[in-house]
């Protein structure tokens, strides 16, 4: 057997597809399903359950596939001390990030890496927390900035900071003429939210009480639309759509409780326009928050990257948030 056959087996496990495994190994769906074949020939048990619409994992093939995994990480941890002993931080670091972070920290984070450890550079992977979760767990990637909470999946986690959240109304919109809210006067709003699938969603609705009561068929919020993205949903409160809920990055610099929004010189011409039709409100008392971390496999032996990438992470601008260490 081989690490490449451990490997195959471990895609197609992931992806309950041969064809989805072969594309995820960068290999032709012929070449994987005859390595395969021979792996179950040489150890003689069934490791997937061939079906119709469908790739099952037998109960034997379950453990031989977590053995198989473990396999795969030691054999990256010999790699990894190998290139250790020469440059601990030399070689890619595979990052993952959410969706409502990365578009906002890592433009800065990209810079900062380039110009302090430029022997590491990044593979960014943008995704949902349950993916990226699942691509720690497989090691597809070797670490990920999350926004907690997000199960417990044994991770070394390491606290980034803690971000505020910020209103966005339609400039045109009562609210606008305020210098800060409260939670409680954005219920009889129309608020817009992420789609499922995006924590930012379900952090907006665990960390605002008041959205969350309101959100049921009896006295909900009056009504809600959804958007793919924070910048698609930006352009809805710009169009006077409703409400919103944005993390503190994603604000335009100086944006935040100012009579007129602020014209950088260095601002594109499409934000400053999009900018100027949107009136972002801090929050009064009670201030919703979330976590923002790092998190990686507790197997992993890039110790020096992980600290690499925390300092780069802690050298960003990050305005408007509170930084942990």
């Amino acid at each position: 057997m081989t690490l490449t056959e451990l490997k195959y087996i471990v895609a197609v496990a992931r992806e309950k597809h041969f064809g989805k495994g072969a594309e995820a190994c960068h290999v032709s769906q012929p070449t994987l399903s005859v390595a395969i074949k021979k792996l179950e020939e040489e150890l003689q048990v069934k490791l997937f359950e061939r079906n119709a619409n469908e790739i099952t994992v037998t109960p034997l093939g379950e453990e031989i596939i977590r053995q198989a995994q473990s396999v795969l990480e030691q054999a990256e941890s010999i790699r990894e001390i190998a290139r250790r002993g020469k440059d601990p931080v030399a070689g890619a670091l595979r990052l993952g990030i959410i969706y409502t972070i990365g578009p906002y920290l890592l433009p800065d984070l990209v810079r900062q890496t380039i110009a302090h450890t430029p022997q590491m550079p990044l593979m960014l992977q943008e995704n949902f927390t349950v993916k990226l979760l699942e691509e720690l767990r497989t090691g597809e990637i070797d670490c990920a900035i999350l926004a907690e909470p997000f199960p417990d999946a044994n991770l070394a986690i390491a606290p980034l900071y803690d971000e505020p959240f910020v209103a966005a109304v339609p400039s045109t919109h009562a609210l606008a003429s305020r210098s800060s809210i409260t939670a409680e006067e954005l219920k009889q709003e129309t608020m817009l939210l992420l789609g499922n699938g995006h924590c930012f969603r379900d952090h907006v609705l665990e960390v605002c009480p008041e959205f969350a009561r309101f959100s049921s068929a009896t006295e909900g919020i009056r009504r809600s639309f959804e958007g793919s993205s924070l910048e698609t949903i930006k352009h809805m409160v710009a169009a006077g759509m409703g409400v919103t809920l944005v993390p503190r990055l994603s604000v335009p610099k100086d944006a935040v409780a100012t009579p007129t929004v602020a014209k950088s010189a260095a601002k594109s011409k499409a934000v400053a326009e999009l900018s100027s039709h949107i009136k972002y409100l801090p929050f009064e008392g009670h201030v919703p928050t979330r976590r923002v971390v790092l998190a990686w496999r507790r197997s992993f032996t890039r110790y020096e990257a992980i600290a690499a990438l925390r300092n780069a992470i802690y050298a960003c601008e990050l305005p408007g948030v509170t930084r942990l260490s």
